[in-house]
C-alpha cells in the first residue's frame, strides 16, 4: 500500500484566546482563519476533520514532492498572517477578541504512512497508527508556537535532509518519545517578517457633495459599548426595524445578510 500524506495546520494560542476574550467574537475570528487556511490548500488535500482550532488534512496514497510541500506550508503561513494583518488594520470593534486576534500564531505538522479508514454514518475518515502519531506530534518540545514540523518518515519519503536550509526555512532536528516510542522530526521556526504578505488596499475616502436632507437625533440610555455591540453584531440586527422578525446571515461571515418579515 502506498504511503499517504497527513497534514495538520493548528492555530496556536486558541485556548487562551477563547478563555480571555468574548466568546461570540472569538468564534467569528477563528472561523474566518480556518476558512483562510482551507482556501490556501493548493496541493489537493482532503479535509478529514475540523478539530476546533485545527484542520486535519490528508492525501490518500500519495505524498507530494519536497518543493510542493514547502510551497504549501509557505502558502498557508502567508495566507494566515495576511488575514491577521487585515483584521488588525480594519478592526473597528474594541472587544478583547478582536483586539488580541493578531497575537494568534500557526503551527503545521506533516507526517506520512499507510492509512486505514473507518466509515461512520457514511463518513469515511482516516484511522489507525499514523493518525495517532501525527496528532501526538502536536505535543512536542519545540520552544515556539510558530513553526512547521516534518516527521522523519515524511522527510525521508520526499528526500529532504533533516537539516535542510533555504532563505525561508532553517530546519533543525528534534525528537520526542511517545508511549516508549521515539519519533524524530525536522522543524523550522517561521520568521513572519520573511513572509510575502498580501498588500492591504487603502481605504476609500468618501466625500458627500451636499449636506443631508434630514438629521435625526435621539438620546439613548445605553453605554457606548452596548450601542457599538448592537450596531456591529448581526445577532441584534432584527431589533433595528419594527416588524422585522428575523435577520438571516451566515454566522461565519460578518459582512452580509438579508431580512425577513
Amino acid at each position: 500500500m502506498a504511503k499517504s500524506l497527513l497534514f495538520i495546520p493548528d492555530i496556536s494560542g486558541f485556548t487562551q484566546f477563547i478563555q480571555s476574550t468574548e466568546v461570540e467574537h472569538s468564534t467569528h475570528v477563528i472561523a474566518e482563519l480556518l476558512e483562510v487556511l482551507i482556501k490556501a490548500n493548493t496541493i489537493d488535500l482532503k479535509l478529514a476533520e475540523i478539530e476546533g482550532d485545527a484542520l486535519f488534512f490528508y492525501k490518500e496514497n500519495e505524498i507530494v514532492f519536497q518543493e510542493q510541500l514547502l510551497a504549501q506550508v509557505d502558502k498557508m503561513f502567508t495566507a494566515f498572517y495576511s488575514h491577521l494583518k487585515l483584521l488588525e488594520k480594519n478592526r473597528i470593534c474594541p472587544c478583547n477578541a478582536c483586539a488580541t486576534a493578531p497575537n494568534l500564531q500557526l503551527k503545521i505538522i506533516a507526517h506520512c504512512g499507510e492509512l486505514q479508514f473507518i466509515t461512520v454514518q457514511k463518513n469515511r475518515k482516516p484511522f489507525g497508527q499514523q493518525v495517532i502519531e501525527v496528532h501526538r506530534l502536536l505535543k512536542n518540545h519545540i520552544n515556539s508556537d510558530n513553526y512547521v514540523l516534518i516527521s522523519e518518515a515524511l522527510a525521508n519519503g520526499i528526500g529532504m535532509p533533516m537539516d535542510y536550509k533555504s532563505h525561508f526555512f532553517q530546519f533543525e532536528q528534534g525528537k520526542n518519545t511517545y508511549d516508549n516510542q521515539e519519533i524524530q522530526y525536522a522543524y523550522a521556526i517561521i520568521e513572519t517578517e520573511k513572509l510575502q504578505l498580501s498588500q492591504l488596499p487603502n481605504a476609500t475616502k468618501i466625500q458627500f457633495e451636499r449636506p443631508p436632507d434630514l438629521i435625526l437625533e435621539q438620546e439613548l440610555s445605553y453605554t457606548p459599548e452596548a450601542i457599538f455591540e448592537i450596531v456591529t453584531n448581526y445577532t441584534y440586527r432584527h431589533d433595528w426595524m419594527e416588524g422585522v422578525e428575523k435577520f438571516i446571515y451566515d454566522e461565519n461571515e460578518v459582512t452580509s445578510g438579508t431580512t425577513q418579515k
